[in-house]
């Protein structure tokens, strides 16, 4: 076994994976809390850094947690515990563990959230969806657009989506002809509704992403049914979209980011063992299909 490294090492490793300074300006990104001389053998990675997966980390005997989401992504003035992130607070700082966040310089990364997501779903990754300015090789930005090997029809292709990315109440959701064909796919880790344009410039046949509104997506169809072109032909053509739940789309980050770690510890020789959180923390936890007289998209429900 090799020696252990303090957290000050493990830190230094992971802003080299997600340079902080790459993060948006409003984001909360870095360590949290945490002594940067004790030691860490053992790092878990989670999505949320919610009471439940502070509670795995110290019963895993973790020193260190790092999650996708901040736990304060406005700022407090107080770490009390009579709140609930003041009680994460409290739990992980009497427990030893640490707390160090990677959000969007982690959606920016190469690799990032996105790629994760479509290296879950079996995708060929292409290029960034948002190419990052600064990256002269033009692999870094948020978003991925990919291809699939083999094209396959809408419905198909939700069906894989929903088989392939963690189960979540919500499941996958899609809005056009289940019949028409897939071969290219736009996916942003998390929500994605704000890249519509990106997406539309990008003439792909689909969009993966989370967090999906009536109105954006109402809106993106259609401008896809109705903008002169090859998707325009059929009243039901035009981009595709795929809602899945936001954790759902960011969790396979997770067991990415922990291999990244674990190649760069067997790089430095380090004792240091790495685990994924499998608790699903999406705060949906129930669905029931519609019950009501059924209407075919499009037409009234009586």
């Amino acid at each position: 076994m090799g020696p252990v490294p303090t957290l000050s090492d493990v830190i230094t490793t992971l802003d080299t994976l997600w340079p902080r300074e790459r993060a948006e300006d409003w984001d909360a990104v870095g360590p949290v809390c945490g002594d940067p001389a004790a030691e860490v053998d053992r790092v878990l990675f989670a999505v949320d850094p919610v009471q439940e997966i502070a509670d795995e980390a110290v019963a895993l005997g973790a020193q260190l947690l790092v999650t996708h989401h901040p736990l304060y992504l406005r700022g407090t003035t107080s770490v009390a515990a009579d709140t609930f992130k003041g009680r994460v607070v409290h739990t992980l700082i009497r427990g030893g563990v640490a707390l160090y966040v990677a959000h969007t310089n982690a959606d920016r990364a190469d690799p990032g959230v996105s790629d994760a997501l479509a290296g879950a779903l079996g995708l060929r990754v292409t290029g960034p969806l948002v190419p990052d300015a600064g990256d002269p090789a033009g692999r870094r930005g948020l978003g991925r657009i990919c291809a699939l090997d083999a094209p396959l029809t809408l419905a198909e292709f939700a069906e894989l989506a929903a088989a392939r990315l963690p189960a979540a109440a919500q499941g996958v959701r899609a809005a056009g002809d289940p019949e028409q064909p897939v071969r290219t796919v736009a996916v942003c880790g998390g929500a994605g509704d704000s890249l519509f344009e990106r997406v539309r410039a990008a003439g792909v046949d689909a969009y993966l992403t989370a967090d999906l509104r009536h109105h954006p997506a109402s809106e993106a169809r259609e401008h896809a049914r109705h903008t002169p072109g090859p998707r325009a032909a059929s009243p039901v053509a035009g981009l595709a979209l795929l809602d899945a739940a936001h954790w759902a789309t960011e969790w396979p980050w997770c067991q990415q980011a922990a291999a990244q770690l674990d190649e760069l510890a067997e790089r430095h020789g380090w004792a240091l063992r790495t685990h994924v959180s499998r608790r699903v923390t999406d705060p949906w936890t129930l669905q029931r299909p519609p019950t009501g007289v059924a209407a075919r998209p499009g037409q009234a429900a009586q």
